[in-house]
């Protein structure tokens, strides 16, 4: 076994395991912060944390992805630059935010906001002093000791909340209270790659690189905002916070899969493509297939698993003020496949330096969720609104199609056969469950 497929599938496990570490702290959290705050709470930090996302990836040229794919990564020329930049970018951000308040407060007619988006935004200022070490982990596919360093950052962060709710049950427990992990990761980031030291650097031609390669990104990300983001947005108008809470539950819990396979996108399959993509293209897409194929077929094990059993995880595990998110998350979950499809073959064509495929991608969502939101909401209500933001994954997936196409990557016959494979598992299960006598997923609507 060659030492690239060794790290491959090392990181691949770290990866699963620290998701699925971190997922189940943040469920066991969500779990006890549901029974100290109010739904309210929940949709008003999901506004301020989409805002401040949206700043962040608004201002997205590449950093981290130029520090894993360039060959000048582990320069400290490259880096330092890198770093300098992303200290500045953080301070950016900071100010956006504060100049965005007063008018977003107006907006959606919260004047909590004038607080908690400063609060929420200055956490960038933090993330910006962030070493780089995070991203040269990744390069390397080193991620096992990268994974201890954010459980442990995530662990002190959740427990920083609970104790606040505990004790003052109010919407700055889920504002405040995240801080200890976000200082954390700040001070220790400096210690994950031992010699690794940051100073102030700004090299023209390390600027250029960055800034070629990371334009595309740039275009990408602040679509993928919009795209992955906009539901929130849109659906924090036309719904009450309340409302906006239950669906924020069930979307959590549904995009789990999502995650991971992102996770796995970003931090193992796109370096490990990088450090083939001089291979001709015949050879890269055979090898890409050969090890996507197992991850598809376990996806769609677990996809289905998840829509099958997701209304009873929240009808047991939640209160009944939560209990409308039971139909929603087996929707959700449906049109998860797409982008299990999606983030499987994604990478290769970033790792060969085609990140404007990415940046079309993000475009497709975006109009779909901008445009048919609202309309589907008005045909149908928050059910109409469900089915569109599940599927809407659907559309960048075609454009990720055409464009593994046009270089020469096609692999539309293994996502028919995988497919095909999906829907007969998931259409096995939910006989078994019908004919148990727990009905469908979707019960509560019919």
């Amino acid at each position: 076994m060659s030492s690239l497929k060794k790290l491959a599938i090392r990181g691949a496990i770290w990866t699963f395991a620290g998701y699925g570490t971190s997922q189940i702290l943040r469920f066991a959290n969500n779990l006890i912060l549901t029974r100290l705050l109010v739904p309210e709470f929940f949709g008003l930090m999901a506004l301020a944390n989409t805002l401040r996302i949206g700043l962040e990836l608004f201002t997205d040229i590449g950093i981290g992805q130029s520090i894993v794919q360039n060959k000048q990564g582990d320069n400290p020329v490259f880096y330092n630059t890198a770093w300098t930049i992303q200290v500045i970018r953080g301070f950016g951000i900071w100010l956006v935010c504060l100049l965005l308040t007063w008018p977003a407060a107006k907006f959606y007619g919260d004047d909590r906001l004038l607080l908690l988006l400063p609060i929420v935004g200055l956490s960038c200022v933090f993330d910006g002093f962030n070493s780089t070490a995070h991203f040269t982990l990744q390069r390397r596919m080193m991620l096992g000791r990268l994974t201890i360093f954010e459980i442990t950052a995530q662990i002190l962060g959740l427990t920083g909340m609970i104790i606040w709710a505990y004790y003052s049950p109010d919407i700055w427990a889920l504002s405040l209270g995240g801080y200890a992990a976000i200082i954390f990761k700040m001070v220790g980031s400096y210690w994950l790659v031992p010699g690794l030291r940051h100073k102030f650097t700004w090299n023209k031609e390390a600027i250029d690189e960055i800034r070629s390669f990371g334009r595309w990104i740039f275009i990408a990300t602040m679509l993928m905002f919009l795209a992955e983001q906009s539901d929130r947005l849109i659906l924090g108008k036309l719904l009450t916070f309340q409302s906006l809470g239950v669906y924020t539950i069930a979307y959590t819990l549904a995009n789990i899969p999502r995650e991971i396979i992102k996770q796995v996108s970003h931090r193992v399959i796109f370096p490990a493509i990088s450090q083939q993509a001089e291979l001709p293209r015949t050879d890269l897409r055979s090898k890409i297939l050969r090890q996507r194929w197992r991850l598809l077929i376990a996806s769609a094990v677990g996809v289905s698993l998840l829509i099958a059993s997701g209304d009873m995880i929240i009808h047991k595990l939640y209160d009944q003020r939560y209990q409308e998110a039971t139909w929603m998350m087996p929707i959700l979950c449906l049109g998860i496949w797409f982008s299990v499809l999606f983030y499987t073959m994604s990478p290769a064509l970033l790792a060969i330096g085609k990140p404007l495929y990415a940046a079309q991608s993000n475009l497709a969502r975006l109009l779909v969720i901008g445009f048919g939101l609202p309309l589907a909401y008005s045909l149908k209500g928050i059910l109409g609104a469900v089915i569109l933001i599940a599927f809407s994954d659907f559309f960048p997936y075609l454009v990720l199609l055409y464009g593994l196409s046009q270089e020469r990557l096609t692999c539309m016959t293994q996502d028919l056969q995988t497919t095909a494979f999906f829907i007969g598992f998931l259409t096995l299960l939910l006989f078994v469950r019908s004919s148990i006598g727990f009905g469908l997923p979707i019960q509560a609507i019919l």
